[in-house]
């Protein structure tokens, strides 16, 4: 069995990973950015909607991923730390474009090409939910992101957003309700 581990299971492989980086594998970490970045991506540009601003967070994201490295627990996973600390980034520069006053609307042309829920896909397409998308709040995108597009648990949604599993899930619940109703508006027009 090489670092990655079982291709079974890819949260233990993605574990495995940053075990041996906090060992000092360089080649662990590229292979966890070969597993990642394109994800992480996708969940910072859904949030940016820019794509140039999403691959400058992308780099500050794999930045701190290596600062902390150290910090990470194995017995949690490690694609949910990612997230969190993409998160965190995404945060840390709004924070930063507030104080310079850059808090700007984006046109929406740049929302993401991103993978769209099979529950929304059935009220309209892939432009119509991508634009949906873009109408919610960052807090209940973020939430919708995270489970729907990426997979991740209500649970690790939780620990991603420093919220409750039950919070994590009520979010997403009444952003898909949200989304529903956008695209049922949409669809009158």
């Amino acid at each position: 069995m090489d670092a990655v581990g079982d291709r079974d299971d890819p949260r233990q492989a993605l574990a495995n990973l940053m075990i041996a980086y906090q060992g000092g594998d360089e080649m662990a970490f590229e292979r966890l950015y070969e597993e990642l970045s394109g994800p992480v991506r996708a969940f910072l540009h859904s949030l940016t909607r820019n794509a140039s601003r999403a691959d400058d967070l992308l780099q500050e994201t794999f930045f701190h991923v290596h600062r902390a490295r150290q910090t990470y627990d194995p017995s949690r996973s490690a694609k949910a730390w990612v997230y969190a600390i993409a998160h965190n980034v995404f945060l840390m520069s709004c924070r930063s474009e507030k104080r310079r006053g850059r808090h700007e609307e984006l046109a929406e042309d740049e929302l993401p090409d991103v993978p769209v829920p099979a529950e929304a896909e059935a009220f309209a397409t892939k432009d119509a939910v991508r634009k949906a998308l873009g109408r919610l709040s960052v807090d209940r995108r973020e939430a919708v992101i995270l489970h729907h597009v990426q997979g991740l648990s209500f649970q690790e949604v939780g620990n991603v957003l420093g919220i409750t599993t039950m919070a994590a899930k009520l979010r997403s619940h009444r952003a898909m309700g949200e989304l529903r109703q956008i695209l049922k508006e949409g669809a009158k027009l």
